[in-house]
């Protein structure tokens, strides 16, 4: 048997030790998203498993990921096949239907899409009258109350792997999805504004209205309208100023409460025409034969002309 070695110092003496193949051959590699580095699955183990004395009843995540360019939203169970989402919500939806052209992946867009993707669930579930949530956000802290017979959608939040520190951007989801009405454990010391054990709403309700970007916009003009022109041109193009930015996401909020359905765009209609073919067609006989004459003739013609 092949067996590899090496020396292992011990009370200042050195030791040979061997290791057989078998080994080394045992060598089993981790989980695929591991290996990627996209799941923790000691945090997915705490946030999955349910308890025995409630069998199979599904256990909800609010799933929260923040892309460069988008917000993500999901509220999701998982199956032994997988995991099934049962509601979505994207911040990029902010700009397609309630109004908010720019700004779509900083504090207050992760809030309108949190807020989206609760309001959008309870109305999928018939319990949106019934749970309200807060209907003008003032950074307070709040947590949904059981009405009557049916209780309020319970949620766990999952960040994934995103740093979990205080003012960070999924927390900002958290607070939407609260005041949108699901009930979602949390303490508000993560929340924006927390400091020496104590939450000051102001400050936290000047990051759900974006208030901090009108802050820094009017600062940065003030001083280098050169910069302000690349960082804000898009808050240019679209005609935003500083004092319009509140009540911008005001309106998304209330849009938002006034329909958070999410409406599938149409296929166009099939068509009758033929679908584009990029097989050659074949050369009819006649036309071969044709071609095979021409280059017979060419061919003597060289012939004779090499002859002379």
């Amino acid at each position: 048997v092949y067996k590899r070695q090496y020396q292992r110092r011990v009370h200042g003496v050195f030791l040979r030790a061997t290791k057989p193949s078998t080994y080394f051959k045992r060598f089993q590699v981790k989980y695929r998203r591991r290996r990627e580095g996209k799941t923790d699955y000691k945090a997915r183990r705490v946030l999955v498993q349910q308890d025995k004395n409630k069998f199979n009843t599904p256990k909800y995540r609010l799933v929260v990921r923040i892309t460069n360019k988008d917000v993500i939203c999901q509220v999701v169970y998982a199956k032994i096949v997988g995991d099934i989402v049962i509601c979505a919500a994207y911040a990029h939806e902010l700009k397609e239907k309630y109004g908010v052209p720019v700004g779509l992946t900083n504090y207050a867009a992760c809030y309108a899409t949190g807020l989206l993707v609760a309001r959008r669930l309870l109305h999928k579930l018939g319990l949106a009258d019934k749970y309200e949530g807060v209907a003008q956000p003032d950074g307070a802290e709040y947590h949904v109350e059981p009405s009557g017979t049916r209780r309020p959608f319970k949620a766990v939040l999952d960040t994934g792997l995103a740093r979990t520190t205080t003012g960070a951007r999924p927390f900002g989801c958290l607070k939407g999805a609260v005041d949108g009405g699901l009930n979602i454990p949390h303490a508000p010391k993560r929340f924006p504004g927390f400091k020496n054990g104590e939450l000051k709403t102001e400050e936290h309700r000047k990051r759900i209205m974006g208030l901090h970007v009108a802050a820094y916009q009017k600062i940065l003009k003030e001083e280098d309208e050169d910069r302000y022109q690349s960082l804000f041109s898009k808050y240019i193009a679209a005609g935003i100023n500083p004092a319009d930015i509140e009540a911008m996401w005001q309106k998304c909020h209330a849009a938002i409460r006034k329909d958070p359905t999410h409406k599938t765009k149409k296929k166009a209609a099939k068509t009758d025409a033929k679908p584009k073919s990029y097989k050659i067609p074949p050369i009819p006989t006649k036309v071969r034969l044709h071609i095979r004459r021409q280059r017979k003739e060419a061919f003597k013609r060289k012939a004779e002309e090499a002859d002379e």
